[in-house]
């Protein structure tokens, strides 16, 4: 069975996105460093699937395909699922568009893999698999820095959750990747 992790990028003030939607500009630069690199690189290399959600999947494909290194060839050959109610087909190499309810899907998919299937942005649908409770692990790469605005990773709202730190892997400008288990 699959281990679902949703992995983001967050600054201390609790933002993935900045002001505009698909803005990382800010920030992501910020943690391009070796050892976020090699992290990235090892979690890719334990993985059965990648989940986005319709507006994260956009900014992926924009950018992965034309890519060249050892994390461009993951993203590129690890199967892909999309979840949108409005697209019905998806260039990107490996990937499948999932119109039906996401929880269920997730379900289903984590039940046939035997490593990580991993959300990688995509806030919308790190809530509703939040709120399913079939989220196993949440990483986050903290980048010490306050945007002041900007979307945050958890929306208001959502139901109170507990987790409990798994491990934390610093990083060079200091970045601190957090892992948590749920409960």
């Amino acid at each position: 069975m699959s281990k679902l992790i949703l992995w983001n990028m967050m600054t201390l003030d609790g933002r993935f996105e900045g002001g505009q939607p698909w803005d990382l500009s800010e920030f992501h630069p910020y943690a391009a460093i070796d050892g976020f690199q090699t992290f990235a690189t090892e979690q890719l290399r334990v993985a059965d699937a990648l989940l986005f959600g319709r507006v994260t999947y956009a900014g992926m494909f924009a950018h992965w395909p034309n890519a060249t290194g050892e994390i461009a060839e993951y993203m590129n050959s690890l199967p892909k699922y999309v979840f949108s109610r409005t697209m019905q087909t998806a260039e990107w190499r490996n990937t499948t568009v999932v119109n039906d309810d996401a929880a269920a899907f997730v379900a289903q998919l984590k039940q046939q893999g035997s490593q990580n299937v991993f959300v990688f942005g995509s806030a919308q649908l790190c809530a509703t698999l939040l709120e399913a409770g079939l989220v196993d692990e949440v990483r986050v790469c903290l980048i010490p820095m306050v945007l002041g605005a900007g979307r945050p990773l958890f929306p208001d709202g959502m139901a109170k959750k507990h987790f409990h730190l798994l491990e934390t892997v610093p990083l060079g400008h200091g970045c601190v990747v957090l892992r948590y288990g749920q409960g």
